[in-house]
């Protein structure tokens, strides 16, 4: 198969290119094209946003994660690989694929790891974490057993992630955020910054290899600060209501009709806020691109529509 390519540099291969929460690996294409860097974006469907990827000048490649041939198709010839993918009950075998077809093909300066903050709690008889959780768990066993230039990154809850999306949509419907924290604390982290990281480790990843980045937002807070920060943003009184867990849950989450393995895990990120886990700060983002994260006041500047159209129910 022809391959397109600038001379002596070889191409990067990013998956999940397409963009689901946040959009982390479509960010991470038009970061690597705006350096000049050659970029192959595989996604699954060639739609609108395999398009999208193309006008940047990124080769796409249309594949499934979960099977070892379309990864070996994409990975031929490429350097350095990202792999990205969203909450899915097929991630193990998806992410244990990439892992084993890496391998194998032994040509890579660097495979970088999309995982998750909470991994760092979990252990091998833990069960407070969701079944993502402990999938993304093990794929870092097996990342460490596998004798790949790894650098793992792990982020904490994005701002877009459904779970922040819906308390601050609650914002234009009742002028409160509603969530089932409590006064517990959390420090989500913007996808932007996240998709920066790992355009920075891409684009140079010697200094990175064999290295972990924890990426949280600028601090750690409970809910009504982050109201505070709102109310600020916008000019009008926001608040924080605190729902109990399964009213939130049946009110406000169910309605999304989120697949069955999506539900459970922002379930679960649900309680463990409540129970006070996500009170964390790190310096991952600083580290890597040399500028600190971005905070909810950034977030509700970038997306003002969240906090003023009312969100259909």
């Amino acid at each position: 198969m022809n391959r397109t390519r600038e001379v002596g540099v070889l191409p990067i291969l990013v998956t999940g290119a397409a963009g689901s929460v946040g959009a982390v690996g479509r960010s991470v294409v038009e970061g690597l094209r705006q350096r000049d860097l050659p970029v192959r974006a595989m996604v699954r469907r060639d739609d609108e946003r395999a398009q999208a990827l193309r006008a940047t000048g990124a080769e796409v490649v249309v594949g499934d994660l979960t099977r070892a041939g379309d990864i070996a198709d994409a990975l031929a010839g490429c350097a350095r690989m990202y792999f990205g993918m969203g909450v899915s009950a097929q991630y193990l075998q998806a992410a244990v694929t990439a892992a084993s077809v890496a391998r194998a093909y032994g040509g890579l300066e660097a495979f970088v790891n999309m995982s998750q903050l909470t991994v760092a709690e979990i252990g091998l008889t833990s069960t407070f974490e969701s079944v993502q959780q402990r999938q993304q768990w093990l794929v870092e066993q097996v990342l460490d057993w596998s004798a790949l230039p790894v650098v793992q990154v792990r982020p904490t809850v994005f701002m877009e992630n459904p779970l922040f999306r819906v308390g601050f949509s609650s914002v234009a419907k009742y002028g409160t955020i509603r969530l089932p924290f409590g006064r517990a604390k959390t420090s989500p982290v913007a996808a932007g910054d996240v998709a920066a990281v790992v355009e920075e480790i891409l684009a140079d990843p010697a200094p990175h290899i064999g290295r972990t980045y924890e990426l949280t937002g600028p601090r750690s807070e409970d809910v009504a600060a982050m109201a505070a920060e709102v109310s600020t943003v916008l000019g009008r009184p926001v608040t924080y209501t605190d729902v109990p867990l399964r009213e939130w849950v049946d009110h406000d989450l169910r309605p999304l009709g989120l697949p069955d393995h999506v539900f459970q895990h922002i379930t679960t990120m649900g309680r463990l806020h409540a129970e006070n886990r996500y009170d964390r700060k790190a310096e991952g983002v600083e580290q890597v691109t040399g500028r600190p994260p971005s905070g909810v006041a950034e977030f509700v500047r970038k997306n003002p529509s969240l906090f003023t159209t009312p969100r259909r129910t």
